[in-house]
């Protein structure tokens, strides 16, 4: 009977396969093929449902659609700036070149294709079949006039990935935050405070999976994981995120520590990845000094703005200091640029930069970008300027004044063209106190030792507050604005953006870009830059500013390797209109699209000439 009964089992199962058109075999093959869907990496990204209706109309739903895929991935290729104060880019490419024998031959490097973009920029095309002519090298100089200090150096990517999964016995596995898992994709490892979850009996040394846990739609509206740190991850559909996580496999490495040492530990690496979706070499505590890991939009930036030797400077909005020190190097070390940034923290983080790089003209200040003008009637401290000529006629700046609230000593140093009397609010009454620990200082200590040490052989200090600056005051002045970042990449998510905050994006950088244009002189220069794809913030800002401000006038910018703004409006449901560039203007900014053959972030770059302001 039981024999029976096992036969008319098999005859039905049989059946229903045939019914299926599906043999036993082609069932084993198409659950290979669910588990090969699964564990791969093709990610989708998720927008908040009217953002994403917005940039279908500004983009066209083909195109959005690739800027979304091209947003969920690294760029294929690291773009390191040179010192030139310190090496050369030959210098510097031999011994990279003798650093990568060492740690090994690259694997499957791409190239970086500049055809794309050669019609619709000043790009000579001899450069471009020049620079197309060097992509078998892993390591190149860039060969765009003016930028022979940038290098290249190649990555691979995607790559398929067997994470041994077999029927009925998935691999293990360890699930980490969305943060953590965009980080991984940029080349670091998998650090204790970002895994959420874990398979059980994962012991110190063992092959895992790594996937991410992404934000999902919560029923009142938001986003959020809804996953408690520390799960149990069985590898069935039954686990937390389980079909949620198919196409979010982003490579595979040994753990440091057992289940439960990672979730008992508060700091330091869980997970060694040493196979990648991406490959990307790293460059932590490589060279420092000679180079700075930069996104080429953020060098074309500092060019835009064309600095001078000589020339006082500012950068508004500078934290952390890349295009601080690039405008630096380009004038030479000549000069003065000043820094200024709202957080106390970021402010530290420059000046250390500026001394890694052996800069000397750079002065940096605490400053909200929202208070940037001093009113002329308003009272002011003259600061005193004394000279030490034993050191390359460095000037320390002192100040007599009294104290601004919480005093802080004066730090930062400026070059030997400093030959101008400062009226900057600055205290060093506190500058003798005994230091003490906070809390806050506690906290970010730890954040730190979480994520690794920081660079070596910088300089601290403390930080200048400063009650802003007089109007007309700079040659030329930077405004890199703080805005939606949706440029960045690689990004996993973008949910958290809505209609109403991108509009707030863009009002709060009018705002800033009203103190801007207060500080530059006439016949000075005013850069305006974003790293987000949101035309709000970008076309916008400058229609705004055009219509706003009769005395500026678009100027072009060298080098031009970015293509065109956006040209027309947008018109929302609630009646709201968007005025974007008009004809004829498009071409004189440069927008950065990640979807390009340039493989970069998404940038925006406008350049303002600053005309006689008789009129205001």
């Amino acid at each position: 009977m039981r024999k029976k009964g096992r036969d008319l089992l098999a005859a039905f199962r049989q059946t229903f396969l045939t019914l299926q058109n599906m043999t036993p075999q082609a069932e084993a093959e198409a659950e290979l093929n669910a588990a090969s869907a699964r564990y791969s990496y093709n990610p989708i990204l998720r927008w908040n449902p009217q953002v994403e209706d917005y940039f279908i109309k500004a983009y066209g739903s083909l195109h959005f659609a690739q800027i979304s895929k091209a947003l969920t991935r690294p760029s294929c290729y690291s773009c390191i700036r040179v010192n030139t104060l310190k090496s050369t880019s030959d210098a510097v490419i031999e011994k990279l070149q003798e650093i990568m024998r060492k740690s090994g031959p690259q694997n499957d490097v791409v190239g970086i294709n500049w055809k794309e973009n050669k019609a619709s920029n000043d790009i000579d095309l001899d450069m471009v079949e020049k620079q197309s002519s060097l992509q078998n090298e892993s390591i190149t100089k860039c060969q765009i006039p003016g930028l022979e200090y940038v290098v290249f150096v190649k990555g691979s990517g995607p790559h398929e990935i067997d994470y041994g999964y077999l029927p009925d016995k998935p691999p293990k596995e360890v699930l980490v935050s969305r943060k953590c898992a965009e980080a991984v994709l940029r080349g670091a490892q998998v650090y204790v405070p970002g895994i959420m979850a874990c398979s059980s009996h994962v012991e110190e040394g063992d092959l895992v999976a790594v996937s991410v846990a992404v934000e999902q739609p919560f029923p009142d509206g938001g986003w959020g994981l809804g996953i408690t740190r520390g799960t149990v991850l069985q590898g069935l559909p039954t686990d937390p995120y389980h079909f949620e996580r198919n196409g979010l496999y982003i490579g595979q490495g040994t753990t440091m520590l057992s289940r439960a040492g990672i979730f008992r530990a508060s700091q330091g690496i869980a997970v060694d990845m040493n196979n990648r979706v991406f490959k990307l070499p790293s460059f932590y505590d490589v060279l420092e000094g000679e180079i700075f890991l930069q996104n080429l939009p953020s060098i074309i930036a500092a060019h835009a703005l064309d600095p001078q030797k000589g020339e006082r400077i500012l950068d508004m909005c500078a934290a952390p200091g890349g295009k601080t020190t690039a405008i630096a190097i380009l004038m030479n070390d000549e000069g003065e640029v000043i820094a200024a940034d709202r957080s106390h923290n970021k402010v530290i983080d420059i000046q250390k930069l500026a001394a890694e790089l052996g800069l000397t003209c750079i002065t940096t200040y605490k400053l909200d970008a929202l208070k940037a003008v001093r009113k002329r009637n308003g009272s002011s401290d003259t600061t005193t300027l004394c000279c030490n000529k034993d050191n390359n006629d460095v000037v320390n700046l002192r100040s007599d004044s009294g104290p601004l609230g919480n005093g802080v000593s004066s730090t930062t140093i400026v070059g030997s063209n400093a030959d101008t009397t400062f009226k900057e609010n600055v205290s060093n009454e506190k500058a003798n106190e005994r230091t003490y620990t906070s809390k806050a200082d506690i906290r970010k200590n730890t954040r730190r030792m979480r994520n690794g040490p920081g660079r070596n052989q910088s300089l601290g200090g403390r930080v200048e507050n400063s009650k802003g600056f007089l109007p007309n005051s700079f040659d030329r002045v930077l405004l890199d604005a703080p805005c939606s970042a949706l440029g960045l990449r690689p990004r996993l998510f973008a949910g958290e953006e809505t209609i109403e905050s991108l509009r707030n994006h863009g009002k709060y950088q009018r705002r800033m870009f009203d103190q801007a244009v207060q500080l530059v002189r006439p016949g000075g220069v005013l850069v305006y830059s974003t790293c987000t794809i949101n035309p709000g913030e970008n076309e916008a800002l400058v229609r705004y500013a055009l219509d706003t401000y009769k005395f500026l006038s678009l100027a072009p910018q060298h080098p031009r390797i970015g293509g065109a703004g956006l040209v027309g409006r947008c018109e929302f449901p609630d009646g709201y209109v968007e005025e974007w560039l008009k004809p004829g203007e498009e071409e004189l900014v440069q927008r950065f699209d990640p979807s390009s053959q340039l493989d970069t972030i998404g940038f925006f770059i406008a350049k303002f000439a600053v005309g006689p302001k008789d009129n205001i």
